[in-house]
């Protein structure tokens, strides 16, 4: 129930600007539709992060670099780079494939052996093999920004389709689709399913978890597996729209997810879905409202962004302060 408040509250919202916008070329819908793409990004490596918090009580910041591995293997199929080119979606496929076994690989070599530590040497073990895989990609592509193309250049016959008078790429179209249907999907699982109830279970008590049968070791393997899948999609969607550099996702992308995982809630996986959106709108509208709006009159008035500098980044730090202090277990989330 409160779930669905939530949901409906941010929906609400993003319909009355809509509707206040219309018809504005100059007006913040252009930026609702790029916040909405961006948060959805972040709203799907917060799951990831909240799935393996829910399940082991720590916070994986190698959780951007899973997207990062997925993007440059992408990129190393589709730029001919093998003996002859593959296609677009069979390199999509296989890079998600191989990332999620990077994944496992990790929760073999790295998290077993440390899960009966303290959570913040598996923390630390995280950060280690973030910085891993950044290095190893600085050696495998050197540090210079490559282009990843986009997935979809065109749909019907178009290469771009106005809406609220924003020029809507087909990657973004696709991005907001498949992670509308992945939150559907997800959602069901761990509401429906057997194997989802048990992941859920985990959170609460490995302990009993483990006395009615449930091997944590296989749960393990397959939250972080789930957690490399998330974060592989999420790198191969966004990347095409940004620029492709060893540690892009850590960089560009885990920091707003986080945020927004903390906002909906780190023990609730809607709410990290719902945060990521949250923080993607606001930082659109804010850097929106800094090159709109004018503090001063006349010739002394001066554009807001250049008044606050990183409007953008200053406005969600606001947001995530308001809801710490107001609901500190997050928007969707629980007492842990």
């Amino acid at each position: 129930m409160k779930s669905a408040i939530v949901v409906g509250v941010v929906v609400a919202i993003v319909a009355i600007i809509l509707a206040l916008g219309a018809g504005d070329p100059t007006g913040p819908n252009a930026f609702v539709i790029i916040g909405l793409s961006q948060g959805a990004v972040f709203g799907l490596v917060a799951l990831g992060l909240v799935l393996v918090y829910k399940g082991s009580r720590v916070f994986n910041f190698a959780q951007g670099e899973f997207g990062t591995i997925a993007a440059f293997l992408v990129f190393v199929m589709v730029e001919q780079r093998f003996p002859t080119k593959v296609p677009y979606v069979a390199a999509a496929v296989i890079a998600i494939a191989l990332t999620v076994l990077v994944g496992l690989i990790m929760e073999r070599i790295v998290v077993r052996p440390l899960l009966n530590s303290p959570r913040v040497i598996l923390l630390v073990a995280t950060i280690a093999f973030a910085l891993l895989a950044i290095g190893v990609e600085v050696l495998a592509f050197l540090p210079e920004a490559k282009s990843l193309p986009p997935m979809v250049t065109s749909v019907f016959g178009r290469e771009s389709f106005e809406l609220f008078a924003f020029t809507l790429e087909p990657q973004r179209m696709l991005i907001l689709l498949v992670m509308v249907g992945l939150a559907a999907g997800l959602a069901y699982f761990f509401s429906k399913t057997d194997l989802g109830l048990a992941v859920l279970a985990i959170s609460q008590d490995s302990f009993a978890t483990r006395v009615v049968g449930i091997g944590i070791e296989r749960m393990s393997r397959f939250i972080w597996g789930s957690a490399a899948f998330l974060g592989a999609v999420a790198g191969v969607l966004y990347v095409p729209l940004t620029v492709l550099t060893p540690g892009a996702m850590t960089t560009g992308v885990l920091i707003p997810a986080f945020t927004g995982a903390v906002i909906g809630g780190m023990t609730s996986l809607p709410g990290a879905f719902v945060g990521g959106i949250v923080v993607g709108l606001i930082g659109s509208l804010s850097n929106w409202a800094g090159g709109h709006y004018f503090i001063g009159e006349g010739v002394q008035a001066k554009l807001l962004g250049d008044i606050v500098k990183g409007a953008p980044d200053v406005a969600v730090v606001l947001a995530l302060l308001l809801v710490l202090l107001a609901r500190p277990q997050g928007l969707l989330g629980r007492e842990a």
